[in-house]
């Protein structure tokens, strides 16, 4: 497919809780497709896109959404059903990664370490369900991204409150044993990793505004470990990219703690395209600028 004589529609905003972001990665994108002379117009997903889709009449879909809706394989349905090339991972592929549960499942099968954990419904909690885990442990829900309603629970007098507002975003909570280390991710574009990035967010914890608040925090790339662990990570990341039964672009979260062992703590389909955003902080590692790498993506989605 001849991308510069196709129309492309730019999907982002949606409806989760995740919509401010996605705006912001679907307008870098947009910018640069029109920028580099491509016909792309943007779509704000609600509930009727099947008909802004038909509308529009667009070749390609690039999906700029992040969260519900966008990233957990239902707008991947809706555009199978209707005959549109998309980006990204297919339907089984973004919703395993969507459900956190479900994809640390698939990594214990495949002996792809993650820290221990467990899984809460609000309907056991509200039951009296208690928590086994010892202390520290992390709190999030199970389907969402951007860190948003995520709590590092360090006192017992905390967990309810961290739970409950777990909740708030998912009606399953997932407790995960608080591993202490250095954050490092690993994006896959294609078949390929790309380079590890180290994150050292300034004030401790890669929250929300860490991730999205440029100065917020410092990046290494490649990140300064060792070549044997920096291979380890890419190995990792691409074993994941193909167990999940992902496409196109992934990145894959990690931690490695004091001895030096790396866990994965999940894996986006969708990764965030901000001046911020970590997969293109790691293209530019490579020699990959921020347009070669939207084309990339999209010449991924049309092979």
């Amino acid at each position: 497919m001849e991308l510069l004589n196709k129309k492309i529609g730019v999907l982002m905003g949606g409806m989760s809780s995740e919509r401010e972001i996605s705006i912001k990665t679907g307008m870098h994108i947009y910018n640069t497709l029109k920028e580099s002379g491509y016909n792309a117009v943007t779509i704000d997903v609600g509930r009727d896109i099947a008909r802004r889709l038909e509308e529009e009449k667009i070749d390609v879909a690039f999906i700029a959404l992040h969260g519900k809706y966008g990233e957990d394989g239902t707008v991947q349905g809706l555009l199978e059903l209707m005959g549109i090339p998309y980006t990204g991972s297919g339907v089984l592929g973004s919703a395993l990664s969507m459900d956190k549960a479900a994809s640390k499942e698939i990594f214990e099968r495949h002996q792809i370490s993650t820290p221990v954990y467990e899984v809460i419904t609000k309907k056991d909690y509200e039951g009296g369900y208690t928590v086994m885990l010892d202390l520290p442990v992390v709190v999030k829900p199970v389907a969402g991204g951007s860190t948003i309603g995520v709590s590092i629970v360090m006192r017992a007098d905390k967990l309810d409150e961290a739970i409950q507002g777990a909740f708030k975003h998912d009606n399953s909570v997932l407790i995960e044993k608080f591993v202490d280390g250095m954050l490092l991710t690993a994006g896959v574009l294609g078949d390929t990793a790309l380079p590890v990035v180290e994150i050292c967010p300034k004030k401790g914890f890669y929250d929300y505004e860490s991730k999205y608040t440029a100065g917020m925090t410092e990046y290494f790339v490649p990140a300064r470990i060792s070549k044997k662990k920096i291979e380890e990570c890419k190995r990792i990341a691409l074993k994941c990219h193909r167990v999940i039964r992902c496409k196109g672009v992934t990145r894959t979260d990690m931690i490695m703690d004091t001895a030096q062992n790396i866990f994965v703590l999940e894996i986006n389909t969708i990764p965030g395209m901000t001046e911020t955003s970590l997969i293109p902080i790691a293209a530019k590692g490579v020699g990959i600028e921020f347009k070669d790498l939207v084309l990339k993506i999209l010449e991924e989605a049309v092979k």
